[in-house]
């Protein structure tokens, strides 16, 4: 079994108190996951930084120092790094960074955003599937995935296939000892912590099935050869900065392409959610809606992550 060590605040909340590297294609595997089984990050990459911050890098650099060699000298993989935001957020602290996705628009947005690292060999850029990696066994010190699993489609399968995939394929380019943050949400934190959430009930439930309840995820990281070491929630923070707080957000396509979930809407739903939005405004509740449907993040944050070690079988 996974087991965790916790660190609770005062609501009973978890809370945080230049390697050389072989590729190589891994022949022979099927790939299943995509660039999103769901989302066209090619479209909405261009958008997604507008609202979009990457919230709790330095509880990954923390998770990082734990492995008993100097960051200086750690090799991490991003896996599903989107448009870069975390690998910016660690690139100048680690030996080395490889950023993996699919969508070539979150690439072409990493690439152009940490060209500087890239032209200093700091961090070097992949396409690729995180179910089929084009690194050796063995290769790296640290893999983090930040929000990308929920992406593979598994949320009309109760074992989570595709997630078991990608947790072994993990486990096979880390070293023994080597670390895993992985970034998700709770369930809880998926029903209490998005106040847009509300405006549209069923892209949220479907939301919620992609999400692996985080003791079934411990219990999958167990059995893919890892052991968890702790957990994390950063209470204080927004996953989409200030503008998260704008009830008038959800009328703007850019602003929706910071989460997501608005890709589960279907026309009919997105055309209530726009509208409840527009007789909130006009009747002058808009904010008081905001704020009463936010009122719990504070207390159980929007996103936790999970720090595991590959196990030493001997």
């Amino acid at each position: 079994m996974c087991s965790s060590n916790r660190t609770a605040d005062a609501t009973g909340d978890l809370a945080i108190a230049g390697a050389s590297l072989h590729v190589s294609a891994a022949p022979g595997k099927l790939r299943v996951a995509s660039v999103s089984s769901y989302e066209k990050y090619d479209e909405t990459s261009r958008h997604y930084d507008m609202t979009r911050v990457a919230v709790g890098g330095e509880i990954i650099l923390g998770c990082l120092a734990r492995l008993g060699k100097p960051l200086a000298e750690i090799a991490v993989l991003d896996a599903g790094c989107g448009t870069g935001a975390y690998s910016q957020a660690v690139v100048g602290h680690v030996g080395r960074v490889e950023a993996l996705d699919m969508s070539r628009g979150m690439l072409a947005a990493a690439e152009a955003k940490l060209a500087a690292e890239a032209a200093q060999g700091r961090i070097a850029f992949h396409r690729g599937a995180i179910d089929d990696l084009p690194f050796e066994d063995a290769s790296l010190d640290a893999v983090m995935i930040n929000q990308v699993l929920h992406h593979l489609d598994d949320s009309h399968d109760a074992e989570f296939p595709a997630h078991r995939r990608v947790f072994a394929e993990f486990a096979r380019v880390l070293r023994p000892g080597g670390g895993l943050v992985v970034n998700i949400c709770t369930h809880e934190q998926l029903n209490d912590a998005y106040w847009y959430y509300r405006l549209i009930p069923e892209a949220a439930a479907a939301m919620r099935r992609r999400f692996v309840p985080i003791e079934r995820l411990r219990d999958m990281l167990g059995d893919a050869g890892f052991d968890c070491r702790a957990s994390f929630v950063p209470v204080d923070a927004v996953c989409q900065g200030q503008t998260y707080f704008d009830g008038r957000g959800p009328l703007e396509k850019a602003w929706r392409d910071g989460d997501s979930v608005w890709a589960l809407a279907g026309a009919d739903e997105l055309g209530r959610a726009l509208e409840r939005v527009r007789e909130l405004d006009a009747a002058g509740t808009l904010d008081a809606f905001v704020a009463e449907h936010d009122a719990r993040r504070a207390a159980i944050g929007q996103i936790t992550f999970v720090f595991a070690t590959r196990a030493d079988r001997g």
